[in-house]
């Protein structure tokens, strides 16, 4: 009897009118960051297995899809059990691969350096009822920079994009530092508020 074609759990298709709709959205949200000056990266799906662990704490170490040895190099595991299995793995997010890229191209680089990427990432769950194990992250970031008006510019981005879509929303900060810098200028002296830092 011929089994039915599927594709694997926590994956899914994208019809002609799907994928209509995320190209429009995509090109939407990379207009409003190059205008802001950020500029377009690529990484591989794929990573070192040693530049991803230790990264994402034991729970997202467990997340990890790593990617088994093949020919040789498996057999060289196979034989020796010392050696690891895999010593590849499918990104977990855009943040790891972007940091090791900014360190092994550091003096080709003018800083600050504002990146946005939205590419696939994977992560080896159980996938659940509306969770998936491949999607797309959409991430961008600063990095040389200790200005606040970054995080600033951030915010602007993500109400232009949500504008340019014409969806409502409201944007909320949540920031310690900003809620230390009332305080102080307010100069309440409530102990709740003063003994976080």
């Amino acid at each position: 009897m011929a089994t039915k074609p599927s594709i694997p759990k926590g994956t899914r298709d994208f019809g002609p009118v799907e994928m209509l709709r995320r190209k429009y959205i995509f090109s939407t949200i990379e207009r409003v960051f190059q205008k802001y000056g950020y500029l377009p990266l690529e990484t591989p799906a794929m990573e070192n297995l040693e530049t991803l662990t230790g990264k994402y704490g034991e729970e997202g170490d467990r997340l990890i899809f790593k990617i088994l040895k093949r020919g040789a190099e498996l057999e060289r595991a196979l034989e020796d059990r010392t050696r690891g299995f895999a010593d590849e793995a499918l990104r977990y997010d855009l943040t790891v691969p972007f940091a090791r890229y900014v360190v092994q191209h550091q003096n080709e680089l003018a800083f600050p350096f504002k990146r946005y990427q939205i590419q696939p990432v994977w992560r080896a769950d159980r996938p659940q009822k509306g969770r998936y194990r491949e999607f797309y992250q959409c991430d961008a970031d600063v990095i040389g920079s200790t200005s606040l008006l970054s995080e600033v510019e951030l915010v602007c981005i993500i109400q232009e994009v949500f504008e340019s879509l014409s969806l409502k929303v409201k944007v909320h900060v949540n920031n310690r530092k900003i809620l230390l810098g009332l305080v102080q200028l307010f100069e309440v002296t409530d102990r709740r508020l003063t003994s976080s830092r």
